[in-house]
């Protein structure tokens, strides 16, 4: 006959052995079957309030396993609980028989096997309860509940960790939601602003204020780096969701075989690797809006899965038998042509169809090159704040005009990194940009002469400076050489008379008393 305490310290060394509680229950049962007939052991939570109780942990010989599974218990059954709570450890001779037992073993697999039934207590507090299944064909006695009783309390400080670390768990989970938006929020605050709302994106902007309002997908369409992030977020913010999370997935950068582990999250134990529980981007998203970025890169698997999603508005973590019902609002964003997708075979037509319930189609730099300079003095003041400048260094006179006349191939994003480039290499000076070119081929350079000229059909040269010079010339014609005052070419143009005269003097317009005679 085993001594209690060496079966109570050995025990104790496996239950305690890991925070895996599954996993030390099943270390538990390798031993204990050594000694009682056990065949299954399993962890219960119970809340007296619902009579609902919990299985958290199931081990047999074979096998162990997380879990959430929860029993309502009836009438009979809480009534039993209670009656029961003098009484902290008792026998029973069949599962089936019993009330309590035969609801949760119906889910266990341990249906008409016998069974020790341990409260876990703590200080007078009721934890939850361990339980003990024999072996089939063998019955426990009365020697095995002797040896039983003594493990309440590892079996107790075991379950407490356990449950500990798992509210650790979700308050990373949710932790990390709450990080995620309050740095969108910051960016919001400090200036993440949409720039060109009033000019070049007037019009993208009001379908925006259109859309925002209500629960309908949007579906942003526009080239690499126009800045699809930013408006997906402008319709969060602007949205009855603005208090919720804001959620945005890249599916082009997530592998294929953790798509679904990333979208959908995962149960402890579904695959190998899935040392926790995690929660996926959609249920990260709950109350709040994801933002599919790249929704073109998804293989036709994975269309398959969010569409049944977007239909059913549930997910199902991978190895969890709950469905999770969603509260979400969903932006997608490609600069892909889906439709020449779906001619292809390559995107599903109805998916297409969920996601482009209101498509939006967001201009590329060149097609509002009137927004440049304030995205310059945007992305001036922005970095300068980040790279911790006393203040953001001036524009040299002509580097406005460099911009402007740079074709941006990367967008708003090439734009940012232009500045950022020209602030790391500031040496005090006004910034110039001398890599960019005047040419509209994209091609950077640092000699304003080497800009290639573009022809039309008949050979008249529609460069960006010649047709500046030109349209200078016009005004002054109109202003009969007059450059500034009231009716001068300065007013015609909308510009201040003295960056006239600079940009006139560069493509060498002659102004002044001595060219009067050539507008008259």
């Amino acid at each position: 006959m085993i001594r209690k305490s060496t079966f109570f310290r050995d025990v104790t060394l496996r239950i305690c052995s890991s925070l895996d509680i599954e996993k030390a229950l099943w270390q538990c049962l390798w031993y204990i079957q050594e000694i009682i007939p056990a065949g299954q052991m399993s962890l219960h939570l119970y809340d007296r309030e619902t009579g609902i109780a919990e299985t958290i942990a199931h081990a047999t010989l074979e096998d162990y396993e997380a879990l959430s599974i929860k029993t309502r218990l009836g009438r009979r059954g809480r009534l039993q609980i209670e009656e029961r709570r003098t009484s902290r450890l008792h026998r029973i001779q069949n599962t089936s028989h019993d009330p309590v037992a035969k609801a949760l073993c119906r889910q266990l697999g341990c249906l008409d096997l016998s069974a020790i039934i341990m409260d876990l207590v703590i200080e007078g507090k009721f934890l939850g309860v361990a339980t003990f299944q024999s072996l089939s064909g063998e019955k426990f006695t009365k020697e095995h509940e002797r040896l039983v009783q003594q493990l309440n309390e590892p079996f107790a400080v075991a379950l407490t960790n356990s449950i500990r670390y798992r509210e650790l768990q979700t308050l990373k989970d949710l932790l990390a939601d709450d990080n995620q938006y309050l740095q969108k929020e910051l960016r919001r605050i400090c200036g993440d602003e949409v720039i060109g709302a009033e000019f070049g994106l007037k019009e993208v902007m009001e379908l925006v204020r259109h859309v925002a309002p209500t629960a309908s997908p949007a579906l942003l369409l526009g080239d690499t780096g126009v800045g699809k992030e930013l408006i997906a977020s402008t319709i969060h913010s602007l949205s009855p969701r603005r208090d919720g999370p804001f959620i945005d997935v890249n599916c082009g950068a997530i592998p294929g075989a953790l798509m679904d582990s990333e979208l959908f999250g995962h149960e402890k134990g579904a695959f190998t690797g899935a040392i926790a529980q995690k929660r996926g981007r959609f249920e990260r998203a709950q109350g709040g809006t994801i933002f599919l970025d790249e929704i073109g890169e998804l293989t036709m698997d994975a269309q398959v899965r969010l569409l049944r999603v977007l239909q059913e508005k549930k997910i199902e973590r991978i190895g969890g038998a709950e469905s999770l019902s969603l509260d979400i609002r969903v932006i997608a964003a490609t600069h892909r042509d889906l439709k020449k997708m779906m001619e292809e075979g390559n995107f599903r037509e109805d998916l297409y169809f969920r996601l482009a319930v209101f498509p939006i189609q967001i201009p590329t730099l060149r097609e509002r090159k009137s927004d440049i300079p304030s995205l310059v003095q945007h992305f001036l003041q922005k970095k300068s704040v980040q790279m911790k400048l006393n203040s953001p260094p001036k524009l040299a006179p002509d580097a406005i005009d460099r911009l402007v006349a740079y074709s941006w191939p990367g967008n708003v994003r090439e734009l940012e990194n232009a500045i950022e480039r020209a602030l790391i290499l500031n040496q005090g000076e006004p910034i110039t940009f001398p890599e960019i070119s005047f040419g509209e081929s994209g091609k950077s350079t640092n000699k304003m002469a080497e800009s290639p000229v573009h022809s039309m059909r008949g050979g008249e040269s529609i460069s960006l400076e010649t047709a500046m010079a030109n349209h200078i010339r016009k005004a002054l014609s109109l202003a009969k050489g007059k450059v500034n005052g009231r009716g001068g070419a300065a007013e015609l143009l909308e510009i201040n008379p003295r960056t006239l005269r600079h940009r006139m003097r560069k493509l060498g317009i002659p102004f002044g008393r001595k060219a009067m005679h050539i507008y008259k």
